[in-house]
């Protein structure tokens, strides 16, 4: 079966006639290799003795009591190997990259985490790698600079635009144009140029996979809502892609609000933005009246991107998906929330996630069954926390 190069109307290849080839081919080895026996077992194997997979579906015994309603588990992605979900499609694409004959690899990363998941990745495989990450994000993220450093990559700094996720991504695919040859392009979401969101999805889908079977195992039934943070989306796709066809389980993806929606300073991409082009398809983006691509902003580096993934953007047309956001304010109240009543300190990607749940709590009952996916964890986050919290 192939793989979808668009959702709807959405994604597509824009992109620069040169990267065309590296695309089709890109395909053509994932198309053939996706049912492949020995491509799945070595992958599996990895996912389970690399990775440390599965990851375990957690009831949050003190946070559901302490919010009075439904019974909230945690899909803990924060306990992969390197510290979120974004190893899970790393390992898939290094795997992919060196069946692919690839001598080099590069990456963009925001928070750091794709970037320290590629170059862990890249050190198994024994491929060079070079990550490129914005100047105000390794100010914010620079545990993650220093993982990376330790693991062999070499880090570029991008000091273009806001210096943030979407200049790292413009100067990654610069470089991938350049050396298209010899060099695979890991993109880090649910984003870019066909067949990279499909790609991602099915290779983040492990967490959804696994969740779908966990909670029956623990409750008998199946939840009735899933809720994750939505950056470029790829921890939600991931969550959502094995439900999707139940259409009597919620699904909520949560953007960053940032300073609120009305500042101009957010990364909601889905509720504020419009379709337009970036990273070679078409979704919604941050843009203004004249096509050009506005800064987002969210006190999560992960979240900081003014965009979203596709599929996203077919979803939340076809109403399957509902897309809302919660400020940094908020955020960081979950981010403590969590901390303080189950000892388990969250990225503050995924605080979004804690923080919708609790900004509406009172849409939910007793009877409601929760899952929401907490992709990573918030070693990286500490000190920006705590600046913010004024705890030093």
């Amino acid at each position: 079966m192939s793989i979808p190069a668009r959702f709807g109307p959405y994604g597509g290849r824009y992109v620069p006639e040169t990267v065309i080839p590296a695309l089709d081919e890109l395909t053509a080895a994932y198309e053939s290799l996706r049912d492949d026996s020995a491509f799945r077992s070595r992958l599996d194997d990895l996912l389970k003795n690399f990775v440390g997979r599965p990851t375990p579906l957690y009831f949050t015994e003190r946070l559901s009591a302490s919010l009075g309603g439904p019974r909230i588990y945690l899909k803990r992605e924060d306990l992969c190997h390197t510290g979120a979900h974004k190893i899970n499609n790393t390992i898939g694409q290094l795997l992919l990259a060196k069946q692919m004959g690839k001598t080099r690899v590069i990456a963009e990363t925001g928070a750091g985490q794709h970037g320290v998941a590629t170059a862990a990745a890249a050190a198994l495989f024994g491929i060079p790698c070079a990550i490129y990450m914005g100047e105000k994000d390794i100010g914010r993220q620079e545990l993650n600079v220093v993982r990376m450093k330790l693991l062999g990559a070499e880090v570029i700094p991008v000091s273009s635009g806001s210096r943030t996720l979407k200049d790292a991504m413009n100067d990654a695919i610069r470089d991938w144009v350049t050396n298209v040859e010899n060099t695979y392009y890991v993109i880090g979401s649910v984003a870019g140029p066909a067949p990279y969101p499909a790609i991602v999805r099915e290779l983040q889908s492990v967490i959804g996979r696994e969740a779908h079977a966990q909670i029956q195992e623990a409750e008998g039934r199946l939840p009735t809502e899933l809720i994750a943070c939505v950056g470029g989306g790829s921890n939600a796709m991931g969550l959502f892609a094995p439900f999707l066809d139940n259409e009597d389980i919620r699904l909520t993806g949560v953007e960053a609000g940032g300073e609120g929606l009305d500042t101009g300073k957010h990364g909601a991409s889905i509720e504020r933005g419009q379709r337009g082009v970036l990273h070679g398809s078409l979704s919604y983006v941050l843009q203004d009246a004249y096509g050009q691509i506005l800064e987002a902003h969210s006190i999560s580096a992960g979240l900081d991107y003014p965009g979203v993934g596709p599929e996203h953007s077919f979803l939340h047309d076809q109403g399957r998906v509902r897309y809302d956001s919660v400020t940094d304010a908020e955020a960081l109240s979950a981010f403590t929330m969590l901390s303080e009543t189950e000892g388990i300190i969250p990225a503050l990607e995924s605080a979004h996630a804690i923080a919708y749940l609790v900004k509406h709590i009172d849409r939910f009952t007793g009877e409601d069954l929760i899952i929401v996916n907490l992709s990573g964890r918030g070693d990286k986050d500490v000190y920006q926390a705590a600046r913010a919290l004024e705890l030093l």
